[in-house]
């Protein structure tokens, strides 16, 4: 990490000739990319960071492409020799999934909605104009082979995890028609590929775009049914189906010939269906084989999207093994085994999570069952052998930044999750009153505090249970 933060330093000197105040590593999503958000007094750039020489040149042809049209999409501002390194406007960091978790669902949110789909009607119809779709960073047209490619995609990454017995061939035989029914050529603009609510910036209370590298050239209802389908924002049915007809009515102010509206609509629905099992695939590898905490608690989100997909909508009479397999795939048993169980106001289990220094000993454990969990955090870069770290604590956000950016600590608390989780998911089940699980580290300062209170945030976040976070020697801190 410290070699791509001198990279990202180079061009942003080279561009702007100043010394930034500060750099901030923004959390990462799905894909390889690195962010960061560089601050210098009251400006910030987005530097990325990418080894996808392709990808980043999509981008960058797509943003250049796009603000020469006025649409609204951040504008690129250097490039370093190796492609592997550019600066772009500052956006904002707040989302429309943000504003939506905050507010709910509100007249206000609803018009950040309309605003979104009116600018994304603008980007489809005059951004495609004029767009060379060579420069797509995988299909230039998102035709049979796309479609039959995200169905696969689905099918190896969550649909064969569960086990499930079926005909595979017969399915394959259904996805291929199926790839066929969705492969129309009526209707093609730019289809920006993921258009969620992460990926729409909310700033000054206008709505513009990132992350629209995988765009390529497709039917235009692909993009509503990502956005109006995402999981994580459940938009009621009644929404729903009023933010289409908005969004077609956007579409008609911007092409000459009259819309077939039912037509449309149709291609929708097999869209909606399509994007929503692209993204159960996401999910799949992202979580079950990555193991990244965020996806995992999104799969059961994914299901539910799907059972009130079906519950309004029937497949066709020609893909009866498909629908089989969906009619399974969204039963309370296979949501349940996804869904974490949940603490209570009654639930007894406590959690006490201790930090700890190794010269002073491993807390004792003196409740009734006794035990735990210890995690040594010494194999860990210790932000305290650095004088600009060494009188701060976990606690702080340099110190945050430190063990992010510079070592493996996502890693190593990825791992302890796993194993933290199974235990605490058994002891709910089965009653228990306590479980410990103690950081150490040489001081019980930096590493082993900022491990306790991610270890308690996470199991707040996914369980609901209650915890007690004791950093044990911090009378002992160096300050």
């Amino acid at each position: 990490m410290d070699d791509i933060v001198k990279q990202i330093h180079s061009l942003y000197i080279s561009h702007c000739g100043k010394e930034w105040d500060q750099i901030q590593k923004i959390p990462q999503s799905g894909g390889d990319r690195v962010y960061f958000r560089i601050i210098q007094s009251n400006e910030s750039w987005i530097a990325t960071y990418s080894l996808n020489i392709k990808e980043s040149e999509t981008f960058i042809y797509f943003a250049e492409h796009f603000k020469t049209k006025g649409l609204p999409v951040p504008k690129v501002l250097a490039i370093n020799a190796d492609k592997t390194v550019y600066l772009q406007e500052d956006l904002g960091a707040t989302s429309l999934l943000d504003v939506l978790e905050k507010e709910g669902k509100t007249e206000h949110v609803y018009a950040l909605f309309q605003k979104s789909l009116s600018a994304l009607a603008k980007l489809q119809v005059e951004g495609g104009k004029g767009l060379d779709y060579s420069k797509c960073l995988t299909s230039k047209v998102f035709g049979k082979h796309s479609i039959l490619t995200d169905l696969l995609y689905y099918k190896y990454y969550f649909l064969d995890t569960l086990q499930y017995p079926y005909d595979k061939q017969a399915l394959i035989d259904e996805f291929e028609w199926l790839s066929d029914a969705l492969a129309s050529n009526e209707w093609n603009h730019f289809m920006f590929r993921d258009f969620q609510s992460r990926n729409i910036i909310v700033a000054n209370d206008e709505v513009s775009f990132i992350d629209f590298q995988g765009g390529m050239q497709g039917g235009l209802t692909y993009d509503v049914a990502s956005l109006l389908w995402q999981a994580k924002a459940e938009l009621s049915q009644e929404w729903k189906e009023k933010l289409l007809d908005y969004y077609l009515e956007e579409v008609q102010k911007l092409i000459s010939t009259p819309l077939n509206k039912e037509a449309l609509k149709k291609q929708y629905h097999g869209f909606v269906l399509l994007r929503l099992l692209q993204v159960m695939g996401a999910y799949g590898f992202r979580g079950l084989f990555e193991r990244k905490a965020h996806f995992l608690t999104s799969i059961p989100l994914g299901l539910l999207n799907i059972k009130n997909f079906l519950a309004h909508h029937t497949l066709d009479a020609k893909t009866p093994v498909f629908a089989s397999i969906l009619k399974w795939m969204v039963t309370d048993e296979v949501i349940g085994r996804f869904t974490p169980p949940k603490a209570t106001a009654e639930t007894p289990l406590v959690i006490t999570i201790h930090s700890f220094s190794y010269k002073k000993g491993i807390p004792q454990d003196t409740s009734e069952n006794g035990g735990g969990f210890v995690f040594d955090m010494r194999g860990i870069l210790n932000p305290g052998r650095f004088d600009d770290y060494k009188k701060l604590s976990g606690l702080d956000k340099p110190v945050q930044d430190f063990l992010e950016q510079r070592t493996k600590m996502n890693v190593f608390l990825n791992s302890v999750w796993d194993l933290v989780d199974i235990t605490v998911e058994n002891y709910l089940e089965r009653g228990f009153k306590s479980l410990h699980i103690n950081f150490g580290c040489t001081g019980g300062q930096h590493r082993s505090v900022f491990a306790a209170e991610q270890t308690a945030r996470h199991l707040k976040n996914k369980y609901k249970v209650k915890t007690i976070l004791w950093h044990t020697n911090q009378e002992n801190w160096v300050k």
